[in-house]
């Protein structure tokens, strides 16, 4: 037997869990879950972000971003940046990473997560409270090691339904944990 519920995209998961970089003059970064591969060929990665928030407005005005596949040992330091705002607080420093610029658009990276993608938005979509930046990969940069064992990675994803970070089918903690110790 099966309950019908409303729309939601809540029961699609697990999401990639990453930290979008931006910000060429003040460099910035937010955890976002709604995030995908669009297209092999040019390659595409979509990232949708909610209009009032200050990544939106940084991504909006320099037309570049990064996404930045952080490892499971980092979810506190992700979850910190999905819970306080970069117009309030320079997230960089607040987890101490370090950050690096991408050689082709001078975008932010995070040194300290295995997997940094450079992307330019090629196209924008205002979806409903989100809207999609299609950003075109123009470079991807990872940490030596990962090209010959992409397993070591233990990357982080989020379930939007409980609101838990999972890595290799553990949870690791859940929305606001980095807040409430």
């Amino acid at each position: 037997m099966k309950r019908r519920l409303g729309p939601q995209e809540s029961y699609l998961y697990p999401t990639p869990c990453v930290l979008v970089s931006c910000g060429l003059d003040r460099p910035n970064i937010i955890t976002v879950a709604w995030c995908g591969v669009l297209c092999s060929s040019p390659p595409q990665i979509g990232v949708s972000i909610r209009p009032k928030r200050f990544s939106y407005e940084l991504i909006e005005k320099d037309g570049v971003f990064g996404v930045n596949v952080p490892s499971a040992d980092m979810a506190e330091k992700v979850d910190m940046c999905g819970t306080v705002s970069g117009r309030e607080v320079d997230k960089f420093e607040m987890c101490g990473f370090t950050p690096f610029k991408g050689e082709i658009t001078g975008v932010p990276l995070i040194r300290e997560c295995p997997v940094n993608i450079e992307c330019k938005v090629v196209n924008r979509l205002a979806l409903g409270v989100h809207t999609l930046f299609v950003g075109e990969v123009v470079a991807v940069y990872v940490s030596e090691g990962v090209e010959e064992s992409v397993s070591s990675l233990n990357p982080l994803a989020y379930i939007p339904v409980t609101g838990e970070y999972v890595a290799d089918f553990r949870v690791v903690g859940s929305y606001g944990f980095s807040r409430r110790k």
